[in-house]
């Protein structure tokens, strides 16, 4: 298999696992060459690995996607919300905004400066005590559609800190989820939804860079595969984990690697 070929199917798996568990993608898309030597994929890879995740939560949730559109519909032509599922639509374009607004303002950091890998340790670390802290003091008790606009928007807000790798974007809004009073499996559910947007969104923005890059060969189609089908499994496996489990295993996950990252900037 060529090198090329094999390194974004590998980088495509981590993609779809790490962007849709509460690990950081951002960090793990920049750690694995930097640990295996690799050189550094570029930002049109980026782009078509987050399509692949893309497509994955499209096909995931593609009844509430459809649900979303009539009801998109339906807020438009009332110019108010009625009912929880357009609340719910309401919501996820709220918490979108900062997010966005985030992605659009501090782009050439994100590429550089918050690139460093200590400082994705120092993220990965840092940003487990408010997972712990979502755990602790979350109440675990209302739908995504229960919570008011300003709980959507503070959801928004702890998504546009992921623009900082390391931080995690739905380890971000699942502790915001859980911030917010929601239960944990309707916290990661509006979470991936909320993912869309922003996802779809940074695709938009980025698409020039992709077609300048030369994106869109062989190689390229095998790691949106790969993270299409490792997005789905993640999707899957965290719907079901946090029906009966906390986050403390993705806690101590990061604080391992984050520790691994030191140790490793020290000596290489």
């Amino acid at each position: 298999m060529d090198q090329n070929i094999s390194q974004y199917i590998i980088l495509g798996i981590v993609q779809g696992l790490t962007e849709l568990l509460p690990i950081s993608s951002t960090a793990h898309l920049a750690l694995v060459p930097w640990f295996l030597g690799w050189e550094d994929p570029g930002l049109s890879l980026t782009v078509a690995l987050h399509g692949g995740t893309l497509l994955a939560v499209l096909m995931y949730f593609r009844q509430d996607w459809m649900k979303m559109a009539v009801v998109c519909l339906n807020v438009l032509r009332a110019r108010r919300a009625q009912n929880v599922e357009e609340k719910l639509f309401l919501f996820i374009v709220i918490a979108t905004i900062p997010g966005a607004a985030a992605g659009y303002f501090l782009e050439d950091y994100a590429e550089t400066t918050f690139r460093s890998p200590l400082l994705m340790a120092g993220a990965l670390a840092l940003f487990s005590f408010v997972i712990i802290a979502a755990e602790k003091f979350g109440k675990h008790s209302l739908s995504a559609g229960d919570i008011s606009w300003r709980k959507a928007l503070f959801i928004g807000i702890l998504q546009a800190c992921a623009i900082i790798p390391g931080v995690s974007r739905s380890g971000a809004t699942i502790s915001g989820g859980l911030f917010a009073g929601l239960k944990r499996e309707e916290a990661a559910r509006f979470s991936f939804l909320l993912s869309a947007p922003i996802i779809a969104g940074a695709l938009v923005f980025l698409l020039p860079d992709f077609i300048a890059q030369g994106g869109g060969n062989g190689a390229f189609l095998a790691g949106i595969t790969s993270a299409f089908i490792s997005g789905l499994f993640a999707i899957a496996f965290l719907m079901r984990f946090v029906q009966h489990h906390t986050l403390w295993v993705f806690v101590w996950y990061r604080f391992a690697l984050a520790g691994i990252i030191v140790i490793f900037f020290f000596i290489q």
